[in-house]
């Protein structure tokens, strides 16, 4: 049995002020929503269908944790599947999600955006957030390069 751990979020939601708490992981989502313990130790339920995305962050106090339209200016280097979202409100994002099946949650999606420097580390988007997740692009992981042949024995040098 994996060990559970509780972690910091912002819950960014859909018209709606943003809430800060811990999360469960992986116990906290749900298939239909996401169990939030508040700082002041009140316990929510938030539906899917009210949240944007979930945003794992160091500290409350970073600031902001969601910016509009997110874009990568060049492709990006971390292995993966190279992604955009469109979200319910229009609202676009692109970002980097493993590209491994049993990483796979039927609930959502674990992403990486772009700006590694801003509040949020990882983000939780949940299926019902989106309208449309398009794949870019697949991004390897190093190449590894077979060894050169070593020359046959035999062979006599011309050169």
């Amino acid at each position: 049995m994996a060990a559970s751990t509780n972690k910091k979020v912002v819950v960014t939601r859909f018209e709606r002020e943003p809430l800060a708490g811990f999360v469960q992981t992986p116990g906290g989502f749900a298939a239909d929503a996401v169990e939030l313990l508040t700082p002041s130790g009140t316990l929510l339920r938030i539906p899917n269908s009210e949240i944007k995305a979930v945003c794992f962050v160091r500290d409350f106090a970073d600031g902001d944790t969601w910016r509009p339209h997110r874009t990568y200016a060049a492709r990006p280097k971390s292995p993966g599947l190279w992604v955009r979202l469109t979200f319910q409100d229009g609202d676009t994002a692109e970002g980097v999600i493993a590209n491994n099946l049993t990483l796979l949650d039927p609930s959502g999606f674990q992403i990486v955006l772009p700006d590694s420097s801003f509040a949020g580390q990882r983000y939780f988007v949940p299926r019902e957030a989106l309208r449309e997740l398009v794949v870019l692009g697949v991004i390897g992981g190093a190449v590894k390069r077979k060894p050169k042949p070593e020359p046959d024995a035999g062979q006599l040098e011309m050169f």
